[in-house]
């Protein structure tokens, strides 16, 4: 494709809307006694790779994009090629001109923007503004910003790669089409300032569709059957109740449950079995970006935009004391888990020296690449190992530190030992029935030391030992207690950041750099909220994906997104052109859109919910309507009629028999932004709901447990006589009382849909974690 060399610029408009007029190329006037001019994206940066290079050298910041597609028109030329049409960015005009005057001083001009296609693109632009020759050696790419990878990039400069120019053009025009073309049509269907996305439409049907398996889901009530026996130096150990099938028995209902426990208790068990097993876990890839904020997320509790920035913070380089500003990190953008053979051959005898030999590998781990990656660039990594975390303790914020100890972590496990465990399996025998009872420990903890202090109490990483008393083949075991296990199936989680984030690479859609603006752009526009860290679609979110999906099926369709990825890393590769991928797109996309134009006021008609308030203008009933701030009332005679008034859905209340605590009146259900809640029709007075379990409160005697929502969002069990009593529990509690220290028990339900029941009390011998810790002793 080939693109004039001419710079259209926008004039800033006052009172009139004036066009964009282009204006002559700008003319460099090299000096060949200047300096050798390069220019990076971003001040820190700048400042960082300055101070490595020298004075010979003059580094300045484009600020990211210097041009982009005009804001008031479309800017595509669809009948000849799909052609864009850029404007200098007017907020940057003080940039560019800054840029053009150090260029007439300099030499020369290296571009040295980020090492991805989005930095590829911008390259260009500035060989564009600047009269740089892009096919010639002006580009130069470096992963670290370290001496050693500074200079040797500035070495060997090459050409702007046209190939990855053209892939971030067509993912940026495809973008503004369906933008520019389809924003318009949901306008007419529910309300000016919507927007719709090629990626962010797919990530709000992919919650919407969630949201719909949540709700259609069937709880069905199971029941498991263990059972604790003891040996006869009185060591206690818990088995399962095993069906035909040799898997652990899953019963329907309490009367099954209570037949199976009639067979066993009270009743000794023999061992008939005692098969031990090692198991080597390898650690995990170092991070790309993707894993990098799932975790960040997961463990640290940070949005995938807080992530990101703050990645960047340690990319571009940070001061750090006695050695000035520092990169620390390798670019953080990747999809790429490779390791190079220099940083390999640097930390195999860091982990000997720090852990012993015992902790290396005998030979390097290779990690096998990730499906549709790139694989351009190396994988997040510290860029030296002398700034271990503990060493940047005052020059890294706080959060800064947190996050680079997840990686330095992440990095230094993924070439350790594997960690190596025996996991013990006994079969028992209890007249017809038979039992499996299971144990682990661990034979060397390998990459595990590193990981036992940063990861989650739960990850297989931080995996607690479990175990088994010794016993042998044919030995007698008498019988403790047993107990069925009541347990309900749960629909699927709700997604969450790092969720969703998973779901998105897993399809190929979207790329981990777009994540994070992605899930930013979702929640601004109102499609879905957050409830604690969970995603939940707003009826807005529902509706423009309903229309979506009826009209712009293949738009929003994951499988077509994911093969458009595909498409667009063909151009890059050089084996498919940009004019046939956005052709191909725009045959799809127009005859969806023409479909739709055709059928928009009958939409719209059909969707139309028509109220009983009448209009006191003209007579007619009045049609609920979705605005930007919520639902209100239009006529539907507009514009003959633009009466318009607030709809209030609060009139609908539905009486309760909850007593108002002022005046005595019976107080009404309403719904308001938050959710239902109780007020007061006399007196006006409001309280939140709260969920009575029946079970009496066992600290006071008097009060029930009731369940509430705390002001952040999260539930929790608590006395209705608060604050005269304070009893508070985080766990749904059951109406059953431990046997060792007669605390009232809980039910635990876990993402994966199983359940626990156990003692609330955390100093109790039988509560989970303490329980594992004691046997492991």
């Amino acid at each position: 494709m080939s693109i004039k060399r001419t710079i259209t610029i926008g004039t800033k408009t006052r009172k009139k809307r004036t066009k964009n007029v282009e204006t002559p190329i700008f003319k460099r006037k090299s000096n060949p006694k200047g300096k050798h001019l390069v220019i990076v994206e971003s001040p820190a940066k700048a400042k960082t790779i300055e101070k490595i290079l020298g004075t010979k050298y003059k580094v300045m910041a484009s600020m990211g994009h210097l041009r982009d597609l005009p804001k008031k028109t479309l800017g595509i030329d669809l009948e000849n090629g799909f052609k864009p049409e850029y404007v200098n960015s007017t907020d940057r005009a003080d940039v560019i001109k800054n840029l053009q005057i150090e260029a007439n001083k300099s030499a020369d001009i290296l571009l040295a923007t980020d090492p991805d296609r989005e930095g590829e693109a911008i390259s260009w632009h500035l060989s564009t503004i600047l009269d740089v020759d892009p096919d010639k050696n002006v580009r130069v790419a470096f992963h670290e910003i370290t001496p050693p990878a500074i200079k040797e990039a500035i070495k060997n400069p090459v050409s702007v790669d046209m190939n990855r120019v053209n892939a971030q053009q067509a993912r940026r025009v495809l973008d503004r089409i369906v933008g520019y073309k389809l924003s318009p049509w949901l306008w007419k269907q529910v309300y000016r300032g919507l927007s719709a996305g090629r990626v962010q439409s797919v990530a709000v049907r992919i919650i919407c569709e969630r949201e719909e398996e949540i709700k259609s889901f069937i709880t069905e009530e199971y029941w498991h059957v263990n059972a604790v026996y003891k040996t006869d130096k009185g060591e206690c150990f818990t088995a399962q109740l095993l069906d035909d099938n040799g898997k652990q028995a899953k019963f329907p209902n309490k009367e099954t449950t209570d037949n199976a426990l009639n067979k066993i208790t009270g009743k000794g068990a023999v061992i008939t079995s005692v098969t031990k097993r090692k198991q080597q876990r390898k650690p995990k890839a170092p991070y790309t970006t993707s894993t990098m904020q799932q975790d960040a997320v997961n463990r640290l509790g940070f949005s995938s935009k807080k992530t990101m920035m703050l990645a960047q913070m340690l990319y571009e380089g940070v001061e750090i004391a006695g050695h000035g500003h520092v990169g620390l990190i390798t670019y953080m953008r990747t999809d790429s888990t490779r390791i190079s053979t220099e940083m390999i051959n640097q930390v195999r005898p860091y982990i000997s020296s720090v852990y012993g030999d015992e902790y290396v590998p005998k030979t390097p781990y290779v990690y096998s690449k990730t499906k549709d990656a790139q694989d351009a660039h190396e994988a997040i990594r510290p860029t030296s190992l002398a700034f271990s975390p503990e060493t940047l303790v005052g020059d890294l914020t706080r959060d800064q530190l947190k996050l680079y100890t997840l990686i330095w972590n992440r990095f230094i496990a993924s070439q350790m030992s594997t960690q190596i465990q025996q996991n013990t399996t006994a079969l028992l025998s209890c007249e017809e029935s038979i039992l499996r009872a299971s144990g682990m420990i661990v034979l060397f903890d390998g990459f595990t030391i590193l990981m036992k202090d940063t990861v989650k109490k739960k990850s297989k990483e931080n995996e607690i030992e479990k175990r088994l008393p010794l016993i042998v083949e044919g030995q007698k075991v008498s019988a403790v207690s047993s107990e069925g296990e009541q347990h309900f199936t749960s629909p699927p989680p709700r997604f969450t950041e790092a969720s969703l984030i998973k779901m998105l690479e897993e399809k190929g859609i979207g790329r981990p750099s777009t994540y994070a603006p992605i899930l930013e752009v979702i929640q601004k526009k109102k499609y879905v909220d957050k409830d604690g860290k969970q995603f939940i679609p707003t009826e807005l979110g529902f509706i423009v994906t309903n229309l979506l999906k009826k009209y712009f099926g293949r738009v929003v369709d994951i499988s077509f997104t994911a093969d458009m990825e595909k498409w667009l890393d063909q151009v890059a590769d050089g084996h498919a052109t940009y004019e046939k991928v956005l052709s191909d797109f725009y045959t799809i996309f127009s005859k969806e859109l023409s479909k739709a134009d055709a059928n928009s006021a009958e939409e719209k008609k059909n969707n139309q919910e028509i109220s009983d308030v009448v209009c006191e203008k003209c007579g007619a009933n009045m049609i609920i309507k979705l605005g930007r701030y919520g639902k209100y009332l239009a006529c539907p005679n507009f514009p003959d009629c633009k009466n318009i008034k607030p709809y209030n859905k609060e009139v609908k209340e539905e009486p309760s028999e909850v007593v108002c605590e002022k005046c005595q009146h019976l107080m009404n259900y309403k719904m308001g932004p938050y959710g239902r809640y109780l007020s007061c029709p006399s007196c006006g007075a409001s309280k939140s709901i709260v969920i009575d379990t029946g079970i009496t409160c066992p600290k006071c005697k008097n009060g029930h447990i009731v369940k509430r929502k705390s002001k952040k969002g999260r539930y929790f069990y608590g006395c209705n006589q608060y604050p005269s009593c304070n009893m508070v529990l985080w766990n749904e509690p059951v109406n059953d009382f431990c046997e060792v220290c007669g605390h009232i028990k809980v039910k635990r339900v876990y993402k994966n849909g199983t359940e626990k029941i156990f003692c609330s009390n955390q100093e109790c011998e039988t509560y989970p974690q303490k329980t594992r810790k004691t046997v492991a002793k």
